[in-house]
This record gives C-alpha cells, sequence and structure tokens, in this order.
C-alpha cells in the first residue's frame, strides 16, 4: 500500500497502490533548483522538497528550508548520509522516504530521527506536504555483472515530473512534461540516454547525473540530445549548480 505523510501527522494515510493523480487538478507550477549532480530542489506553496541531496551536489544549500528528502537509492553521490541526518536531527519537522533498503540503511540513527524516515516500494504513491509522488522502477541500472545491483526508485511528482535516478525506467500512466535526465554515468552510454529521451516524449527536459563530466563533456551530449530531441517534440537545455526554473 501506499501512504500519505505530511505535516505532524502520526500515522500515514493509506493511499490505493498505484494510485494515479490524473483525476486531481496540480495546476500549481514549481520552481526547479538544481544544485548539483542529481540533486534538485522543488518549490511550491512555500513547501520545499529534495531530492537525491548526494556527495556531489550543494547539499546544504539544497536542503536549507526543505520539508521532505527523496532519495532514489543509496550512493553517495545520491544521499550524504552525515549531512541529511544532521540537518533532519536540527531540524524535527522534516521527513524523509526512500526506498525499503535505504530506509533500513538510514534508520541507524537517534530514535527521533529513524521515527521521520519512511520507506517506499515501486508502485506506491504517496502525499508528501502537497505534493503528489509516484514511485517506480525498483532496481538501479547494471553497473557490471560483477558489482551487484541496488534497489533504485525514480520519482513521478505531480505526474508531470520525473527524476528516475540511476535508471531508464519510463513511468506508465503519465503524462511527463518535465523529465530530468542520467546525462552521463559508469552504468550509461549517450545511445541509452537519447533512447530513454525519445521513449518518455516530454515537453522539456534538463540534465542531471552530470558532475563526473568537464564542460566539454557536457556541451557534446547536450548538443546531441537538443538535436535529437527536437524532433520529437522535446526541448532540451542545460542546468548549472544553482540554476532555477519554473516547471
Amino acid at each position: 500500500m501506499g501512504a500519505s505523510w505530511g505535516g505532524n501527522l502520526g500515522v500515514p494515510q493509506i493511499i490505493s497502490r498505484y494510485m494515479l493523480f490524473s483525476g486531481q487538478e496540480y495546476a500549481c507550477s514549481m520552481k526547479m533548483t538544481k544544485h548539483g549532480h542529481s540533486c534538485v530542489r522543488l518549490e511550491k506553496n512555500d513547501i520545499v522538497l529534495v531530492l537525491d541531496p548526494g556527495t556531489l551536489s550543494r547539499v546544504p544549500e539544497a536542503l536549507d528550508g526543505a520539508n521532505a528528502i527523496l532519495v532514489t537509492h543509496e550512493h553517495p553521490d545520491h544521499i550524504d548520509q552525515e549531512i541529511v541526518l544532521a540537518f533532519m536531527a536540527r531540524e524535527p519537522a522534516v521527513e524523509l522516504y526512500a526506498p525499503r533498503s535505504v530506509a533500513a540503511l538510514l534508520a541507524n540513527t537517534t530514535p527521533a530521527v529513524a521515527s521521520r524516515i519512511h520507506p517506499l516500494e515501486a508502485g506506491e504513491s504517496a502525499e508528501l506536504f502537497g505534493f503528489q509522488v509516484r514511485a517506480v522502477g525498483g532496481q538501479h541500472a547494471l553497473i557490471h555483472p560483477r558489482i551487484p545491483v541496488v534497489a533504485n526508485l525514480g520519482y513521478v511528482i505531480d505526474e508531470t515530473l520525473y527524476h528516475p535516478g540511476d535508471s531508464f525506467i519510463v513511468p506508465e500512466g503519465a503524462d511527463i512534461r518535465t523529465l530530468l535526465v542520467p546525462l552521463h554515468a559508469p552504468w550509461s552510454k549517450t545511445a541509452e540516454v537519447i533512447d530513454f529521451v525519445i521513449a518518455v516524449r516530454p515537453d522539456q527536459a534538463f540534465p542531471v547525473h552530470d558532475a563526473l563530466l568537464n564542460d566539454a563533456g557536457k556541451a557534446l551530449v547536450t548538443n546531441l540530445l537538443r538535436s535529437i530531441a527536437s524532433s520529437y517534440g522535446t526541448t532540451f537545455e542545460g542546468l548549472k549548480a544553482g540554476d532555477s526554473i519554473i516547471v
């Protein structure tokens, strides 16, 4: 089952598994700020949702004023455990959501913090302080057969924005307007990145997971994606750490 958390609610309210939110209106725009690598900050109605505050990102700036944190998987470039747990200890209203295995890893902390770390499974939906979140996927993309595959969840936000974490899973039943695209990783090649954008076919797409590329590499891949994505009705533009847009 999916769950609804927010504010100081004690027991999560249950939401139907695989529930979609297409029957409700979420017309309010979101401000999205990239904070490096795969970390983005979403702001709507004075509520802040932060995704993947990892070690290659500007984590303190991203977390400032956050109400909720979403983590796609356990790798350090997606969750800086020390900074995130310290932040949650200072801010007693902040909630964190992650794959079940990640939530278990993070729960080895003080009871006050552990009680605000919640597991999610693929197919579950939750309302987080007014943001509608649907978890999809389930596992990290294969890096190499000798490297164990870990759990990974992609998150569809308000049924319009999609952060896939470290995967190219295409979400079902959503009209994605804004796609966050893992630009470069040990587990991918540029052809797969392009095919992912074509498969999702959003209105607009922006790069994440790009900290391992230098400026020349980012420009090369961005130009390739921009030229091909435009043929499928998708605009693709680069974002630097600190850049903000309305989505």
